[in-house]
């Protein structure tokens, strides 16, 4: 009896850290920046031995999740986030960069901020915060549930421009053989850094985390990486 009373307390000890060997992080479905972020998030906690594993859910739905701690963080999302989502703590350096960017099936003009789109209708995926954020106060925005349906939703004429990082609306118009009819406008709307996040009971790995960023970023490795994992998505590989 005493022996297995032993094994218990043993195993019970052991709990925290091998719990902590698997981090679960919210990525938004169908969308391809989120694949890039998280296959870079999954090469730096490689070198911390903590395996990733991703829930793919609509952005709205990533964020339920995190903030309440059912997941265990964001793969990537916008800088003020922990501004509305004060359970989600930011980890620096940033893991990556969007480019919003105006796609069109009909409208060509050269792209000069975000005013320059707010007399058209525009199509935004509901829970991408950069787009939300560039677009709000403007009259005419439908939110869609994912990526895939705003390019369909464009491609049927339902606004006159959609909105989604540049990456991402390339790699989903090719997907869905939209090439000859959807384009990007130039230039994008801006560049923005985006951050990983961890859920606030994982303070503990945050500046560990950031510091194989940080190295990663200054060995040339992360920006490498990225360009490998763009480069194969958009090719179809």
């Amino acid at each position: 009896m005493w022996r297995l009373i032993v094994a218990c307390l043993s195993l019970l000890a052991a709990a925290p850290a091998q719990a902590q060997d698997l981090i679960r992080l919210a990525r938004i479905a169908d969308i391809q920046d989120q694949y890039v972020g998280g296959e870079m998030l999954r090469a730096v906690y490689a070198k911390l031995n903590i395996r990733l594993a991703f829930e793919d859910v609509p952005g709205k739905r990533a964020l339920a999740l995190s903030s309440a701690g059912e997941v265990d963080g964001e793969i990537q999302r916008i800088g003020t986030l922990s501004r509305d989502y004060p359970t989600l703590v930011q980890v620096t350096p940033a893991i990556n960069y969007i480019e919003p960017s105006v796609f069109a099936t009909k409208h060509r003009f050269e792209v000069a901020g975000w005013d320059s789109i707010r007399d058209y209708s525009i199509g935004i995926v509901r829970g991408v915060g950069s787009s939300e954020a560039g677009t709000r106060g403007m009259a005419h925005v439908t939110a869609t549930t994912s990526l895939d349906t705003l390019v369909r939703m464009l491609d049927a004429d339902r606004f006159d421009v959609m909105v989604t990082d540049l990456f991402s609306g390339l790699a989903t118009v090719r997907k869905l053989n939209l090439q000859a009819r959807i384009y990007p406008l130039s230039p994008p709307l801006e560049r923005i850094h985006i951050y990983h996040y961890l859920h606030e009971r994982h303070r503990d790995l945050v500046a560990k985390v950031g510091k194989v960023i940080a190295e990663m970023e200054a060995s040339g490795e992360l920006a490498a990486l990225r360009e490998g994992l763009v480069r194969q998505v958009l090719s179809g590989q």
